[in-house]
């Protein structure tokens, strides 16, 4: 196959290629279109087909869920049942924007599209390109991160274009995404809301419009034979190339540390990297230190967080290391991403 690329930006949309993506979602293609989050890779929701293509592309566990896009907030009750107030609360509070509800599925959307769960994901994203793309498509776009899976979710086209060239009908690049962590997870299926992936709306966020919601699964993956309830919580995901190693301790401790560990990794040979911040950078030794931003900035950090991974592997680090941040606000989503990127595999000094 010979994917087709093209370029646009949300300020100057090309109606042509829309149309031309939209017949192809249509005709049980595929297409990857950049959202606010992460660049996603998009088929007909109701096209059990197209959902098995998404699978079989990114190399992807048939019993992962996708995330059902919409672009208009009536169209909700046409993919989900039984759909609570709190939906109509969070949809009305966050929608278009980078929050994913999980409801009751409605029986004419195929299992291959949920995972073979009765629930489905659904999100209303707020990128331009996307929200055309959607509607071109006919309303339904089935979408997990236009990633080969286990890799970095991608917040540039050049990554998609990497992994999936030749494996997907078209690539829109639509530029640098703004966010760069996917969207947060909110299972409304449960008596208590659960976040089971947390992002930029962050439990603090979600405690202004629901009663309560319970963090406890922001850490979780789902045990040995279970189903999971949402993308990314059974399966190794957001993995770089090399070895990664979350550090946590004081900061003169874990630069300590990692100093260590990359003077041994260049005695055997081992290109070696670190993620840190603006004010520890200058404390580290490696091939590679790349700073995702200033520590206060949360929202900056989860913005170059992927990038960074990625660029590792451009640039053929084997062993990397990562300083920790906070499980709270946004920090709590940058962590989540970590720790599954480096399969839980964690340092305390």
């Amino acid at each position: 196959m010979e994917t087709i690329y093209v370029k646009m930006r949300e300020e100057e949309i090309d109606r042509d290629q829309i149309r031309r993506a939209g017949e192809i979602l249509r005709g049980g293609g595929l297409v990857a279109f950049p959202t606010e989050t992460v660049y996603g890779l998009g088929g007909d929701a109701f096209n059990p087909a197209s959902s098995r293509k998404i699978y079989a592309a990114k190399g992807r566990p048939s019993d992962n869920p996708l995330i059902v896009h919409i672009c208009r907030l009536e169209d909700l009750s046409r993919v989900a049942r039984e759909i609570p107030p709190e939906a109509y609360r969070l949809a009305e509070s966050f929608w278009p924007g980078p929050l994913t509800i999980i409801l009751p599925k409605c029986p004419e959307l195929p299992d291959e599209t949920t995972g073979g769960l009765q629930t489905v994901a659904v999100r209303f994203p707020s990128n331009r390109i996307a929200l055309a793309l959607i509607e071109a498509g006919g309303g339904f776009i089935a979408a997990p991160s236009a990633n080969r899976s286990g890799r970095p979710s991608p917040t540039l086209a050049q990554y998609c274009r990497e992994d999936l060239d030749g494996r997907v009908d078209m690539i829109i690049d639509g530029g640098q995404v703004g966010l760069g962590l996917e969207s947060t997870i909110v299972d409304l299926t449960q008596p208590t809301p659960v976040i089971l992936r947390p992002g930029f709306v962050t439990r603090e966020k979600l405690l202004e419009v629901l009663e309560d919601v319970n963090a406890g699964a922001s850490f979780e993956t789902a045990a040995e034979g279970e189903a999971p309830r949402a993308p990314g919580m059974k399966y190794r995901h957001y993995a770089p190339k090399g070895t990664l190693t979350v550090v946590e301790g004081r900061t003169e401790d874990v630069a300590a540390y990692i100093n260590t560990r990359v003077q041994s990794c260049r005695t055997d040979g081992i290109r070696t990297g670190v993620i840190c911040t603006e004010e520890t950078k200058a404390l580290y030794r490696a091939d590679l230190v790349k700073s995702a931003g200033a520590r206060e900035d949360e929202e900056g950090i989860a913005r170059e967080l992927f990038r960074i991974l990625r660029e590792f592997d451009d640039e053929g680090a084997g062993q990397i290391y990562a300083e920790s941040f906070a499980r709270s606000g946004v920090g709590c989503a940058v962590m989540n991403r970590l720790l599954k990127a480096a399969g839980h595999r964690v340092v305390t000094v």
